[in-house]
């Protein structure tokens, strides 16, 4: 849910501005791939989000900036906050064309965008809701990461009344399981070490597929097909989701990261409820105690909503205890934004203030315990995948600094020697990388 926008250049020469998800993150190298095929040049790409309001109004601005920096540029806006209101982004004056989500990973989109041009169609946005499978895009690398994204689902079929983003990425659809390994093992091929499994709902994978395969299955696939890949790793899950095959492959496989994101939102129940999630705080407190009962490494980031409407201090209470019981680790806080046409928005809100101090002691709340966990691992060894020559993660998704350089890419152990700033201080053990 983070909307921190992230620039990228293909050697096509069209830059693409990226905000929010990880899927966003994958679906910006897809359209880097087109472009670079169709030759299109000269053009500025705007890859939205549209999870809270201040996400659109960073893409605006960064929009106008944009303009002001490169008169001559065709700027083209795509993403889940022009799919939802091309109107907002075609009536800019700095914007040229609105894409909508299905279309941004066309290649016949950008084919025709190279031949043609813009020309005066300036919204060309379809039904996001009548679209019903999601290809497998090859993507065969990802430039200036040491991490690479695959693609396994699209699209939500919950309607959280909090969440527009339904409406921005259609239904629930699965990449057929066939594809997403060729995938993995291309990326493995050409030298990605790690590899994050991302989606709107990965969890309901496999749903609209034949015989119902579940996220636990495809990743035990992946992991026995490509028995090369070192590390697999999952995007955000809703654990009330989380099937026997998936909890069997924390508790024995290796390869599966032991850091896992939580689509957690709240820890009281009445919340919950008005948010319409489908799980109960109790439910969320016994998945995470499961998951260290059979992983004791376990390390669970989580997202947090401050100030739904309705909200009481003792709701907010527990959503704040929910920190310490869940033992979260990294927290996603989220200051609630009305977004129009979700149900929340015509709740009872909670005052804007009340909010903002809520998200302050639910970010502080997670501040210790990020910290006491990195203080944790000090005189520890850990395995860290290396992002530049100095900086890298380790399993559990901390960051590690070496004090001395590595190369980018590579797989090195380290022992955690002191924490600053919320990344941990290492030391390499070896001069070779692992195996």
């Amino acid at each position: 849910m983070s909307s921190a926008p992230k620039k990228d250049a293909s050697p096509a020469e069209v830059d693409v501005v990226t905000f929010g998800c990880r899927l966003n993150s994958y679906e910006s190298e897809v359209m880097k791939a087109h472009a670079s095929k169709a030759g299109l040049d000269n053009a500025i790409i705007f890859n939205t989000c549209a999870v809270t309001n201040e996400a659109v109004r960073q893409a605006r601005q960064a929009i106008r900036k944009a303009r002001r920096d490169n008169a001559s540029a065709r700027i083209i806006v795509t993403g889940c906050a022009a799919q939802i209101d091309p109107a907002q982004f075609a009536k800019m004056d700095e914007v040229d064309l609105v894409i909508g989500n299905e279309e941004k990973t066309e290649a016949s989109a950008f084919a025709r965008l190279a031949v043609e041009g813009i020309g005066t169609e300036r919204i060309r946005v379809n039904d996001i809701m009548s679209v019903k499978e999601t290809a497998g895009h090859l993507v065969e690398g990802f430039e200036g990461r040491a991490r690479a994204f695959v693609q396994v689902q699209n699209g939500c079929d919950h309607r959280c009344t909090f969440c527009i983003i339904p409406y921005g990425r259609g239904n629930s659809r699965s990449v057929p399981a066939g594809e997403i390994v060729t995938q993995v093992r291309t990326l493995v091929e050409n030298g990605y070490s790690e590899v994050v499994v991302t989606g709107v709902d990965i969890t309901s994978y496999g749903s609209d597929l034949p015989g119902n395969p579940s996220l636990g299955n495809l990743c035990a696939r992946i992991l026995k097909l490509v028995p090369d890949l070192k590390r697999l790793r999952l995007s955000s899950i809703d654990s009330i989701e989380a099937d026997p095959e998936l909890m069997r492959l924390i508790a024995e496989e290796e390869r599966l990261m032991p850091h896992l994101h939580l689509s957690l939102q709240a820890g009281d129940n009445m919340v919950l409820k008005r948010m319409k999630r489908r799980h109960a705080r109790e439910d969320a407190i016994a998945f995470c105690n499961e998951a260290k009962r059979l992983r004791p490494e376990m390390v669970f980031g989580a997202d947090i909503i401050a100030g739904f409407p309705t909200e009481t201090d003792e709701m907010f209470e527990n959503s704040l205890r929910l920190v310490e019981e869940c033992a979260l680790t990294w927290l996603h806080v989220f200051p609630y934004s009305a977004r129009p046409g979700t149900p929340a928005a015509r709740m009872p809100q909670v005052e804007g203030t009340l909010i903002k101090g809520r998200a302050k002691q639910l970010r502080d709340a997670g501040t210790r315990r990020t910290a006491s966990f990195l203080q944790s691992r000090i005189g520890k060894t850990e395995t860290v995948l290396m992002e530049t020559e100095t900086r890298g993660r380790t399993e559990q998704f901390a960051e590690l600094t070496l004090n001395t350089p590595a190369r980018a890419g590579e797989t090195i152990r380290a022992r955690v020697t002191g924490t600053e700033n919320n990344f941990l201080i290492g030391q390499c053990v070896t001069d070779e990388a692992l195996p």
